[in-house]
């Protein structure tokens, strides 16, 4: 069952990074550029397993007590040299455990929690990466600054906390198979961005997050370097 298990994720993981490639060279772009993340949220830690032996290094999870029961759970720890990244809502009573497991936090969504994570980093003495969480679709159910004023504001304010490197933005582009509001929402993000490189060019921002399952190869065809995938290399979530 273990190989077979392996085997299938194995052959999802391959059959990604050839899409990949694929989009990036239409693109014009370096495949070599873009990285994959495996999310895992609601899948074992057999599934990890299975995509680390397959060569992913990059893992996503949602939610924090998830993240800490698989990753790092009593004495067991996951492999020194993957990196796991927080993706989902993050709420402040819950920064702590977070910070014990993840490498990055890529889903800020508010000042106040990066306020949080500041502060327990401080205490922790640690460093972490962020990404910001932009609400591109403006959709009620999902997280991240809505303006940008709020996400310009809330920069000027996070850069002066300390121990967080802000590295770049992250968004969700809005269910729909409407490919002309996808490329909206990612093309909104790289604009963003290139603002940001503008007006903090200390800042040294390199990572545009978007892109899932269904529309990776939009947002790589808009600039995207981290793609987030679960369901096409694990299955459909339980």
């Amino acid at each position: 069952m273990e190989n077979i298990l392996f085997k299938n994720i194995q052959d999802n993981v391959n059959s990604v990074l050839e899409e990949i490639t694929s989009a990036a060279k239409i693109a014009g772009r370096n495949p070599d550029e873009i990285k994959l993340m495996a999310v895992t949220k609601t899948k074992p830690l057999e599934y990890a397993e299975a995509a680390y032996k397959a060569g992913i290094r990059l893992f996503g999870e949602n939610r924090v007590q998830e993240m800490e029961e698989k990753y790092s759970s009593g004495t067991y720890s996951f492999h020194n040299d993957a990196e796991i990244h927080f993706i989902g809502h993050l709420q402040r009573n819950k920064v702590k455990k977070a910070l014990s497991v993840a490498y990055s936090i890529d889903s800020i969504d508010k000042y106040e929690t990066a306020e949080e994570v500041s502060k327990c980093c401080k205490t922790l003495g640690k460093d972490i990466s962020i990404l910001l969480e932009y609400n591109t679709s403006k959709e009620d159910s999902k997280s991240g600054f809505l303006s940008e004023k709020e996400l310009f504001e809330s920069i000027d304010k996070i850069r002066n906390l300390g121990n967080l490197n802000i590295r770049g933005l992250m968004t969700i582009a809005p269910f729909t198979d409407d490919e002309k509001a996808i490329r909206g929402s990612f093309r909104m993000l790289v604009n963003l961005f290139r603002k940001i490189e503008v007006d903090h060019p200390d800042l040294k921002i390199d990572t545009l997050s978007m892109g899932m399952s269904s529309d990776f190869k939009i947002a790589i065809e808009e600039g995207s370097n981290i793609i987030r995938i679960g369901t096409r290399l694990f299955g459909s979530r339980n």
